[in-house]
């Protein structure tokens, strides 16, 4: 079923399709989570994900989509999204931002955490702390009857009260039986408008969040987004399902 702005609405059985692909993303990045350790290349850290995947009989969904070469998305210090896994070895001190999602049954499940590698300085933990509240500040307007915007201006709100900057040029979406549905969900803009949020439409919310300016760069390699200022950049990113009671974190680890 779909609404009038040609919004995917999930039925129950579909629903319940996508949170086991939520209890299965979560145990992998929980695992995947714990081999991050100084001196690992981010190549390992993708096969490692890759066996995971694997082993819980599901499918990578970000490998060979659009010709991207990875299982997730490998993005170190000053890079924000879509980075490369390579021959890039993890220092301590650095922040690695990974994104990785599966397909189960047929429907796609998005998730994006930012670990600091050993130990880090209280700057880029502040990064962190601040781009994970700024995600569940958007997951708490996933109402139904509010608007996409209203996600949006939450998230802008609690990130610039505390003097960073919201990457623009990338946003949240809805997801199902594709990786990217409508509607977009921009992580800034006024409160109140946009596409009024329905009960069992599911959402990729992700708050990508900037020491520096909030421009970017796509590198070389016609992937990899780094800040515009070699800035460190932290994201985060849960998929939820929005139901009469209230946003379902499906992806919660």
């Amino acid at each position: 079923m779909r609404t009038k702005n040609s919004i995917s609405i999930k039925s129950d059985d579909e629903l319940k399709i996508l949170r086991e692909g939520g209890i299965i993303l979560s145990s992998i990045i929980k695992e995947l989570k714990g081999s991050l350790t100084p001196n690992i290349t981010t190549h390992e850290v993708d096969q490692i994900a890759e066996n995971l995947i694997s082993n819980r009989n599901v499918k990578p969904a970000f490998k060979g989509y659009r010709g991207f070469p990875g299982c997730v998305c490998a993005s170190v210090n000053e890079e924000v999204v879509h980075g490369i896994p390579s021959g890039r070895m993890l220092l301590e001190g650095d922040i690695l931002s990974i994104d990785i999602g599966i397909i189960h049954k047929e429907f796609y499940m998005d998730s994006a955490i930012t670990v600091g590698i050993g130990k880090i300085k209280p700057e880029f933990e502040r990064l962190l702390a601040i781009t994970q509240e700024s995600l569940y500040k958007g997951i708490d307007q996933a109402c139904v009857n509010n608007q996409v915007s209203d996600i949006s201006h939450a998230i802008q709100t609690l990130v610039e009260a505390h003097e960073y900057s919201i990457v623009r040029d990338f946003v949240g979406h809805g997801i199902g039986r594709n990786l990217h549905e409508d509607p977009e969900i921009p992580n800034f803009g006024p409160p109140h408008t946009g596409p009024v949020l329905k009960e069992g439409m599911v959402l990729a919310i992700e708050p990508m969040v900037n020491l520096g300016t909030w421009k970017t760069k796509i590198l070389k390699d016609g992937w990899t987004v780094a800040t515009e200022d070699g800035k460190f950049s932290a994201h985060f990113e849960h998929t939820i399902a929005i139901t009469k009671n209230g946003p379902e974190i499906l992806t919660k680890q």
